[in-house]
Parts: structure tokens; sequence; C-alpha cells
């Protein structure tokens, strides 16, 4: 006789990490293991993984953290709807990830904005960065930013974690920024 285990799942999760590569590396970890849990396939949860990333790292590089003293406390204060997690870490960036019932993951990650709005670059071909959102808009369905009268901007991705949400044909056409190869030549000469 086999006994099954019901497991409380959440299909949504909210973090407030530290400004910095270690709230990278936690939501990456974090991020993995609920999305393993509620059984999403591993090639999904690696393209998950990879946007959350490239998210918080250019948040990390180019933003402000959020304000602190939200409360009154000094502390940048979230509601964390998953076990375990910090409902009151050390200010700085929020990430937020959950899956409609269509199957769809919407990625945020909002921070407290920075000089410029977030667009996909074109790098030279030798250049070290640049490179983040041109990757999140090749593996998410949908992506984009949204300002808060605070001055909190969020970047937002949607991915497809069912086979039926796969096909992009049916979605409208993107405006991809060329690449002028002559000018990354250039660089090298």
């Amino acid at each position: 006789m086999a006994f099954v285990v019901a497991q409380d799942v959440p299909t949504s999760s909210t973090m407030a990490l530290t400004h910095g590569a270690t709230g990278v590396a936690e939501a990456r970890r974090r991020l993995r293991k609920e999305l393993s849990t509620q059984g999403i396939a591993d090639p999904v949860i690696d393209d998950a993984v990879l946007i959350v990333s490239e998210l918080l790292s250019n948040s990390c590089r180019h933003a402000r953290p959020l304000p602190k003293d939200r409360d009154g406390s000094g502390r940048y204060d979230v509601e964390d709807s998953a076990e375990g997690g910090d409902e009151e870490a050390d200010g700085g960036i929020r990430a937020v990830w959950r899956i409609d019932p269509n199957g769809l993951l919407a990625i945020e990650v909002t921070d407290g904005g920075g000089p410029t709005r977030p667009s996909p670059a074109s790098p030279s071909l030798t250049a070290r960065g640049g490179r983040g959102l041109g990757i999140v808009r090749s593996l998410a369905l949908h992506w984009g930013v949204r300002d808060d009268q605070s001055g909190e901007v969020t970047v937002w991705a949607l991915l497809p974690t069912r086979a039926r949400h796969a096909r992009r044909d049916d979605l409208p056409p993107r405006v991809d920024v060329p690449i002028d190869f002559a000018d990354s030549f250039d660089d090298v000469g």
C-alpha cells in the first residue's frame, strides 16, 4: 500500500532580496526548487532561472535599490507567499513569480529605477555585457517594463510552462533592433 502525502506548493512567491549577487543566487535557487516541486519541465525551469537571473543582474547593475522605511522600520517589507522565505529581508529588489491557471509563468523584478529605461542593447561582438534583455526577449512569450508613480520600475517576462503555449506564431510580431555588424567589426580592427 502506498501513501500519498499532499504537499502545499505555492503558485506564487514574492522575495525581498539584497541589491547584489547574493540575492540573485538566492532567487535562482528558490525559483528552481519551487518550479521543480510543481512538476514543471526542466527546460522551462532552466529558461525561467536564466530570465530571473538576467532581470535581477540588470537591476543590480543599472538601478537603484527600492527605498527602505516603507513601514518606518528601516527595512523593506514584503508579504511572502511561500513558506520559509524572507518576509523582511534588507531592501533592495523585489522578485515575484506566479503561475496562472493557464500555465503561464510571470516573472517580475522591481527596483528603484535607474538613469535609463530598460531596453535591449545591440552590443558589439567583443562586448562583455549588454545581452541580458535580448536573452529575455528570446526566451519569453512577452516581456515589458512597467513604471510606478512612486519611482519603482518593474521588468516582467511571461513564459509558457505547458506545451500548448509554446507556439509563438500566433503572437504579434516583435520589433527587433537590427545589429549593425560593420560597427562591430570596426571595434575589433
